[in-house]
């Protein structure tokens, strides 16, 4: 993958993020489905940056926010299933 092709991608994950983070500033009913799948995806397009122009710091920061955030996906999915998750 080239550089350009890496730094357009990592773009795209930031963008995600403060899409994400201003909806959550807008809004006035957070929709946790949306929010969470935003934010993974966002994490995983930062992650195949970081693939090519790799820094251990960030790669950490973005593990953990995909990690985080597929756990809030994963959580929002079954609240919409089965009702509020205790």
């Amino acid at each position: 993958m080239s550089d350009w092709l890496a730094n357009a991608i990592g773009l795209a994950g930031s963008a995600l993020f403060i899409a994400a983070f201003a909806y959550t500033n807008i809004t006035g009913r957070l929709n946790k489905l949306w929010f969470n799948l935003v934010n993974l995806a966002g994490a995983i397009l930062l992650l195949i940056s970081l693939s090519v122009n790799f820094n251990l710091a960030a790669f950490v920061l973005e593990l953990a926010w995909g990690s985080i955030a597929a756990y809030g996906l994963l959580r929002a999915l079954r609240e919409r299933m089965t009702g509020p998750v205790p």
